[in-house]
């Protein structure tokens, strides 16, 4: 009797766990950003977050829903990764709007060229059809041109997906990938620690947000025997912010000759 009421309690204490490990999954990847909007939005200024960040999480989400279609993984990480391209896109139009507006008498750069002679008229001239000058890819001038490069990307990458759904190596190549692009999101960051010999700028606090987020997330994805993709790239985005945190530490506690740089703000993980 004592063992069936205790099996009682125990059903849904777990149930409840596992729902909020799964909430947790699904929007604890989204947290960090949303301090981060509400300060652009409040002060103007992006020039604390890369919008180069917004590109590696696009590209590492859209590639991992595609996959989901080859090798069904389980609902929170597909509806993870649609969150953050929401996400992604949010803080895209917020920091386009804010840059747009503190800039003045600039030469407007767009992914598709303009869509009629009156936009042409009252806009400096652009390029013929498609702007790859990569001094400006990923730096244009309206939102639209972020959403209408994001839909090209998916309907390329979607396309090729659906001709290669039968091969399991295509499919396993495209795990990867998405999850490997998502990984190394904090080696940029690393690499400019290195270089400058100083973590000046950097927010503990916020090293601390991803070492724990991405700890959880690994641990996730091995209980829940996630495609093994999942549980290798994890462990190597916990290790960049091991890593990154040891920096932190050391330039601290053991400063280095001082490097010529400029201060690199604490919200640019991943570039």
């Amino acid at each position: 009797m004592e063992a069936s009421g205790l099996e009682w309690l125990l059903v849904p204490m777990q149930q409840l766990v596992s729902w909020g490990a799964a909430g947790a999954m699904v929007f604890g990847g989204v947290v960090p950003y949303i301090p981060q909007y509400r300060d652009i939005r409040r002060t103007q200024n992006a020039e604390g977050f890369s919008t180069y960040v917004c590109l590696v999480l696009l590209v590492a989400n859209i590639l991992r829903i595609l996959f989901w279609f080859g090798r069904r993984f389980e609902s929170p990480l597909l509806w993870q990764s649609i969150i953050m391209i929401i996400t992604m896109l949010l803080m895209l139009k917020l920091c386009t709007e804010v840059r747009v507006s503190n800039e003045l008498n600039i030469k407007r750069r767009s992914f598709a060229a303009a869509d009629s002679k009156d936009e042409e008229i009252k806009a400096p001239p652009k390029r013929s059809y498609l702007d790859f000058d990569l001094n400006y890819f990923w730096h244009w001038s309206k939102f639209t041109d972020y959403v209408q490069c994001v839909l090209t990307f998916t309907g390329v990458t979607g396309y090729i997906t659906y001709l290669w759904l039968d091969s399991s190596l295509f499919v396993e190549t495209l795990g990867f990938l998405a999850v490997f692009t998502e990984a190394m999101l904090g080696v940029p960051q690393l690499y400019r620690n290195y270089q400058n010999r100083s973590t000046e700028g950097m927010s503990v606090k916020m090293v601390l947000m991803w070492t724990s987020g991405d700890t959880f997330k690994t641990v996730y994805f091995i209980l829940n025997q996630a495609p093994f993709q999942f549980s290798i790239c994890g462990l190597l985005q916990v290790f960049v912010d091991i890593a990154i945190l040891l920096q932190v530490y050391l330039y601290s506690y053991y400063p280095q000759k001082p490097a010529s740089h400029t201060a690199h703000p604490a919200s640019t993980k991943a570039l």
